[in-house]
């Protein structure tokens, strides 16, 4: 039981993706207030510099999705280049191994076409 837990826990990697996600969301949300601190700014007469938090929040922000958005796509290769670990749920080992063919059982009847109707 205590194996599940380990394998389901994020790693160092997707640790990093998630904390790089958090902060361009959280710059993302930043961009309305640095706008009003702006506005603010620029009705006291500080025009350059309201202009400047403005501009500067949204370029912080943008650049935070953009290395959010690289991270996360890395991250999301290298689980597509391991397979996502995923497996044959009986744990057998044997996910491509071909059905075995119906003489391999007994009591099995074969049909022609002409026996079965196909329902769609």
């Amino acid at each position: 039981m205590t194996g599940w837990y380990a394998e389901r826990t994020p790693g160092r990697s997707a640790k990093g993706v998630i904390a790089v996600a958090l902060l361009a969301l959280v710059l993302v949300a930043a961009v309305p207030v640095a706008l009003l601190a702006g506005v603010v700014m620029m009705v006291l007469g500080h025009v350059v510099g309201g202009l400047a938090l403005f501009g500067g929040s949204i370029l912080a922000a943008v650049i935070a999705v953009a290395v959010a958005g690289m991270s996360g796509l890395r991250h999301l290769r290298k689980l597509v280049a391991r397979g996502f670990g995923a497996g044959p749920l009986d744990g057998s080992g044997y996910a491509g191994a071909a059905e075995p063919k119906a003489s391999d059982y007994t009591g099995v009847v074969q049909l022609d076409r002409s026996e079965y109707t196909e329902v769609r």
